[in-house]
């Protein structure tokens, strides 16, 4: 009896691995030409995928075969960068035995791993303003998941445990493979924890990454644990009012333009011009009349035009701003302008990582990271029933349940868009609530 690809990506609950978490069961029912594995992994610090792709480089492959083959595509590409030289040897001495897949090396710089920057880089297509990779025929998907495709389609196993890096001002340095729902405490214990008193965490890249609680878990989107001073200068950035940084830009923003002059999504041709947002804290108002504040929900929120700043501003925040004002007055997108050229002198203009991690101050903590690659074993687990894009689980276990690492937890139903959620542990089901279950061992 021949398998069903989607049916058992969506049994084992597999999500993005590598970003917000959209189901992979429906990103990928769909027709298309290229597929493509996003092993860029350009936020600094961050080793998952580059590791993945070394260590389990025929798995991977043979997901990625079975996703060509699901889609119709004639194209399956690795898109990794040069410099992880591990991870490209490993796929070159293999590939070669896919008929239709073929390996594509990246230059070093940021954010090669932004999935449209990723689609020309790889076709040389540009996504529409508003658009996803679908709309010229390729469909991203990230390592990690192509690995959880591969062990949902060949063992039926579940989405339990997630690949996480934690770095930063940690006395080890390490990648974990940790249970879903283990805190972010507890992962910082294994990495040796750490010297500072106060200190705060970064879930996910320093550029794209968020601030989190120490008490917070571990979900099927967690790639990174970066450790810092609470006085780092990434920190205070990511910690400043947009509001003050408004009255900041209207007496020192200069309009020069550098930050226009490297956003990524403005290289390929969107009409995302940073600089003259920034001018609605000076003169409030665009001064353009072709382009409107509708144009800020073309930014991707890299964050690249703040560190192309020369007076430290962060137009980023002014976009993120103005697209949660827009929402709230149920203001939509509609810049649909479809590029068919980038800018003449993209190539020149690209980011480079190493100059990035010197502006971040973080080139002391750019160093290896090992992979264990063996789950950790955990007591508690307090397990989110909303680890994705969509709507939540809800959850098909009570309180006294005895449950067993892989059993079904949370489901979501057919008719909407999310994911189903699995036990990362044996034990008892401790608490039950509407957005999260607690196991404990028994053990």
């Amino acid at each position: 009896m021949e398998k069903d690809l989607l049916s058992l990506i969506k049994k084992a609950g597999i999500v993005g691995a590598g970003g917000a978490g959209f189901p992979t069961h429906a990103k990928l029912n769909a027709k298309a030409e290229y597929v493509i594995i996003n092993g860029a992994e350009c936020e600094p610090l961050l080793r998952v995928d580059q590791q993945l792709m070394a260590l389990h480089t025929k798995e991977i492959l043979d997901a990625l075969n079975l996703v060509v083959e699901h889609v119709g595509a004639t194209h399956g590409v690795v898109a990794l960068k040069s410099k992880y030289k591990e991870a490209i040897s490993s796929v070159k001495s293999i590939i070669g035995n896919y008929d239709k897949l073929q390996l594509h090396e990246l230059e070093n710089f940021y954010p090669a791993g932004d999935e449209q920057v990723l689609v020309y880089e790889v076709t040389g297509r540009i996504v529409p303003e508003g658009g996803i990779p679908l709309n010229v025929g390729a469909i991203v998907s990230n390592v990690e998941t192509m690995l959880n495709i591969y062990n949902a389609y060949y063992y039926e196993k579940p989405v339990t445990d997630k690949y996480v890096t934690v770095t930063g001002e940690v006395n080890n340095t390490k990648t974990f493979k940790l249970p879903i729902g283990m805190t972010v405490r507890e992962a910082i214990d294994l990495a040796g924890g750490t010297n500072l008193s106060d200190f705060v965490v970064i879930n996910g890249g320093p550029m794209m990454g968020r601030i989190v609680d120490i008490d917070s878990t571990i979900t099927k989107t967690t790639k990174g644990l970066i450790v810092l001073p609470k006085d780092h200068s990434l920190v205070k950035d990511l910690q400043k009012d947009v509001g003050v940084m408004l009255k900041d830009a209207k007496t020192s923003c200069m309009h020069c333009s550098h930050c226009s002059e490297v956003c990524p999504r403005g290289l390929i041709g969107h009409a995302i011009q940073p600089h003259k947002m920034m001018r609605i804290a000076s003169y409030g108002s665009l001064c353009d009349n072709t382009i409107s504040t509708v144009n800020a929900y073309l930014c991707c929120g890299c964050r690249l035009c703040e560190y192309a700043c020369i007076m430290n501003l962060q137009p980023w925040k002014l976009n993120n701003l103005l697209k949660q004002t827009m929402k709230q007055n149920n203001i939509k997108n509609t810049c649909n302008n479809k590029p068919e050229k980038a800018h003449p002198f993209r190539e020149f203009k690209r980011y480079p990582v190493s100059k990035l991690i010197r502006q971040l101050g973080l080139a002391k903590f750019d160093k290896k990271s090992p992979l264990e690659d063996k789950v950790v074993s955990e007591d508690k687990v307090t397990i989110l029933m909303s680890q994705h894009i969509g709507k939540p689980c809800e959850a098909v276990v009570n309180v006294g349940d005895t449950v067993e690492k892989g059993d079904l937890i949370g489901m979501i139903d057919d008719n909407s868009l999310g994911s189903n959620i699995h036990a990362s542990i044996s034990g008892v089901v401790k608490e039950v609530e509407a957005n999260k279950v607690v196991i404990v061992s028994e053990k």
